[in-house]
């Protein structure tokens, strides 16, 4: 269940993030994709036809996507989550609740 929560988290981050944690996510991928463009797992050093984004060969993910989700990490222990799933929904209703009052 917790992959399928990351999951989730990344695609949103990549497609509709969170109007408050926009930059960082946005500052967290850029450093993310760096290491991820130099590791050996990158998808652009293998004869991957079949996948034309840019994915990690070793755990499958899409980088658009991975390196957007703030609580997730490498599972070759290249980067860390920056935030537990937990706090990102705790700031994001804190956000949430800000913005009605």
């Amino acid at each position: 269940m917790k992959k399928l929560a990351e999951i989730y988290e990344g695609w949103r981050n990549n497609i509709l993030p969170p109007e408050k944690l926009k930059e960082q996510i946005q500052m967290v991928s850029a450093q993310r994709m760096e290491i991820c463009e130099q590791c050996e797992h990158h998808s652009k050093h293998h004869n991957t036809p079949a996948r034309p984004d840019a994915h990690c060969v070793n755990c499958g993910c899409t980088l658009a996507a991975k390196t957007k989700c703030l609580s997730c990490s490498c599972p070759l222990e290249k980067w860390t989550g920056v935030l537990s799933s937990e706090k990102e929904r705790e700031y994001i209703d804190h956000v949430k609740n800000s913005e009605v009052k």
